[in-house]
């Protein structure tokens, strides 16, 4: 897996590509955690280029959402793969997460 962190005028855009599981999922939480940390509340994941999202990943994002709307801010998804977009719907998470269809539509929903 790997993140990469965009800073634009009011959002952060993190990009994440690969695998999403049990090994390194903690690694995405904490990334994230760091942006909030930071100050960042307005965030936007990309992830299209993730083949794989397993139930620690999604915890994760349920994680910094949660923290993140604790100061009003909030965490969308953008242009998610096929396969994750199955499992946010399975999960019942495309009811928490605002889902975009491209970046430029997630960033500009703030």
């Amino acid at each position: 897996m790997d993140v990469t962190i965009s800073e634009m005028r009011r959002v952060t855009l993190l990009e994440v590509s690969g695998r999403v599981d049990s090994t390194n999922a903690s690694q995405l939480g904490e990334t994230l955690m760091s942006q909030i940390d930071a100050g960042r509340y307005q965030l936007v994941i990309d992830l299209s280029r993730v083949s794989y999202m397993s139930s620690a990943g999604l915890r994760e994002m349920v994680a910094a959402v949660k923290k993140v709307r604790q100061y009003n801010g909030d965490l969308r998804i953008a242009t998610p793969s096929e396969r994750v977009r199955e499992v946010l719907d399975l999960a019942g998470l495309s009811a928490i997460f605002q889902i975009f269809p491209t970046q430029v539509d997630a960033v500009g929903s703030y």
